[in-house]
């Protein structure tokens, strides 16, 4: 995912943009107001999420959400040290979809992120906003009917391996964190069920036939890899 952080600080954003690179984002750095929406022309220009930082040097953060809310939907986060409500609601009122305050934890950035990108992508889908189906190369996977084939042959996946897949199969190319999977799929915490998730990964490249399909990204968590053809 592609991915425009606005921070006039040199140093957190080479810090900030070395963590999102490991986590599978393509940064782009913007040090001011004017350079961010330089670089959302036209139309977002293709990125995922914007994070921006409030403390710019040219222009006032509010006033640049305002902006880029008017010329494109790409999600906005928010990043600020200030902690009060009034400022939190101004933000919200100006069409950030979330609003994180310094200092923050890199997970819950990191789960912010794909929270906002997964909600955007869900209401863009076609269909009145609900996504039926995602087609990767061979692989259909029909949300409504929990179904999925690979080349026309049906696959028999147990519940959690479904809901796994689909998760993925939301962001292809994203890395979904570990404890984010386990989280969202198995409805609790890392503790003892790391081990459940490498079976269940284990159990659907068998299963799909296709062993590079799902990645892992050693350290981190797994991400879906559409085929070429």
């Amino acid at each position: 995912m592609r991915l425009l952080l606005v921070e006039d600080d040199n140093h957190v954003a080479a810090a900030l943009s070395a963590v999102l690179a490991r986590h599978g984002f393509d940064v782009t750095h913007a040090r001011s107001g004017e350079e961010a929406l330089q670089a959302l022309v036209p139309e977002g220009d293709g990125f995922g999420v914007v994070l921006l930082d409030l403390g710019l040097p040219d222009q006032d953060g509010y006033e640049v959400c305002g902006k880029i809310r008017k010329r494109t939907g790409t999600p906005v986060i928010m990043v600020t040290a200030r902690s009060d409500v009034r400022s939190r609601i101004h933000g919200l009122n100006l069409g950030a979809d979330d609003y994180v305050v310094k200092p923050y934890d890199t997970g819950e950035l990191l789960a912010r992120i794909h929270a906002v990108s997964r909600r955007t992508a869900h209401e863009d889908a076609p269909g009145g906003g609900e996504t039926t189906a995602v087609h990767l190369g061979p692989v259909l996977i029909e949300l409504p009917t929990r179904r999925v084939s690979v080349g026309g042959t049906a696959v028999q996946l147990t519940r959690k391996e479904f809901d796994l897949l689909a998760l993925l199969a939301q962001r292809p190319g994203v890395v979904f964190r570990r404890e984010q999977i386990i989280s969202e799929v198995w409805r609790t915490s890392w503790e003892g069920t790391g081990r459940t998730l490498e079976v269940h990964v284990a159990s659907l490249r068998a299963k799909l036939r296709m062993p590079a399909l799902i990645e892992t990204v050693r350290g981190v968590g797994y991400r879906l890899v559409a085929p070429t053809a």
